[in-house]
């Protein structure tokens, strides 16, 4: 069997929540099957067994940051219309995130083949970015919402999101399976390395926010909460890719008005995203929308307890009480009062931490998740060669 994975993020171009699991998945299932991977951006070839090819859009529909909102979402079909003329040899296309939907929509009809989709956010649930696309949304929410209805299986996150899926698609739920994203408990894992705190200027104990620059993230919400944390405590946001301009000088806005919070302005690379992660007290999540949250099982992965908010797939990572606490969403004040709880009692934070790596080590592989994924597949092909007979 090949896959052909389609993508609008693939490390190492970019690092993201997507991203980040699309390059796992497919380094898991080239252990099992050949893979393709065809993503945005240009690329160079990579030098395993992965076939790795890169798309730019058609000049005329290029986005820029004079242009209108929209133009990103026009911008996407047009690369997706380039995945889809070229040749595929693939048994089964599997597209991520909205981005890539069309582009494997196309590829299904043109080619011949079932398309999987793995929905990793849903744009029914992010009425925000209207804020970023403008009208834009209206296309990428139709984009997604075309191609689920017409995949021949759906891939959910968590169990929380299939339950979405399922409300705001007409879709068989029968097609609809739940795969949790996974881990590489080797590469995250706790690190007794601390240059990289010294390079961004952290000192503990401090309490840890890692993601983008969006109101999905909550990160307004903890910087409430951040003059509630005891005296030295050092709050520090390692977010970027701000969703809009707008949002972006809302935070630098804010920050001056916070003596404790420190802001890592980057992408950071994974080592140092890991040294992060391990000497931080508390890893803070405030999501108000989360269909899995695979920062969460990193920072569990380092051995550090998690405070998150209790929405979609978080529920189903963090283990309340266990290896972390979860919150309402939205509530400055109650996030306040849990890290607080783990601050004040360090011993407590250190046990969630173990358990957290334990969790991670048991429930979160990327070789079942690619077992899993696999099965999925034979089960698309085997239906839609019968549909095609």
């Amino acid at each position: 069997m090949k896959t052909l994975l389609l993508t609008r993020e693939y490390p190492p171009h970019i690092y993201g929540g997507a991203g980040v699991v699309v390059d796992q998945l497919s380094i898991a299932l080239a252990r099992r099957m050949q893979v393709e991977v065809r993503c945005f951006g240009p690329r160079d070839p990579r030098t395993d067994d992965i076939a790795l090819r890169g798309y730019t859009p058609w000049e005329r529909l290029k986005a820029d940051k004079d242009g209108p909102r929209y133009a990103p979402a026009l911008e996407t079909m047009s690369i997706g219309l380039a995945m889809a003329r070229d040749p595929v040899d693939a048994d089964v296309a599997h597209a991520h995130t909205w981005y890539a939907d069309m582009a494997g929509l196309w590829i299904r009809m043109v080619h011949r083949i079932p398309l999987i989709v793995t929905l990793h956010s849903m744009e029914p649930l992010r009425p925000w970015k209207a804020d970023q696309l403008g009208t834009g949304y209206l296309v990428s929410t139709w984009i997604e919402k075309t191609a689920v209805e017409s995949a021949d299986r759906v891939i959910a996150v968590s169990a929380k999101m299939r339950d979405d899926i399922v409300t705001h698609f007409s879709v068989d739920p029968a097609k609809v399976i739940t795969i949790h994203n996974g881990i590489d408990p080797d590469r995250f894992k706790r690190t007794d390395k601390r240059d990289a705190l010294a390079k961004w200027g952290v000192k503990p104990p401090y309490v840890l926010f890692v993601g983008r620059i969006t109101d999905q993230k909550g990160i307004f919400h903890l910087l409430e909460a951040a003059p509630k944390m005891p005296q030295g405590v050092q709050v520090v946001l390692c977010a970027s890719a701000p969703d809009t301009p707008e949002i972006e000088e809302r935070l630098k806005a804010a920050l001056p008005n916070h003596k404790n919070v420190t802001w890592i302005p980057a992408m950071v690379p994974v080592d140092e995203v890991v040294q992060l992660y391990s000497h931080a007290a508390v890893f803070a999540c405030p999501s108000v929308y989360e269909p899995f949250g695979l920062i969460n099982l990193e920072a569990m992965a380092c051995g550090t307890a998690v405070v998150a908010s209790a929405v979609g797939g978080i529920l189903e990572v963090v283990d309340d009480g266990v290896t972390g606490l979860l919150v309402p969403p939205a509530r400055p004040d109650d996030l306040a009062g849990a890290i607080r709880k783990l601050l004040d009692d360090p011993d407590r934070a250190r046990a969630m931490g173990q358990a957290g790596r334990k969790r991670v080590e048991d429930k979160f592989s990327w070789a079942s998740v690619a077992e899993r994924t696999e099965h999925t597949y034979r089960d698309a092909v085997e239906e839609f060669k019968r549909d095609c007979d």
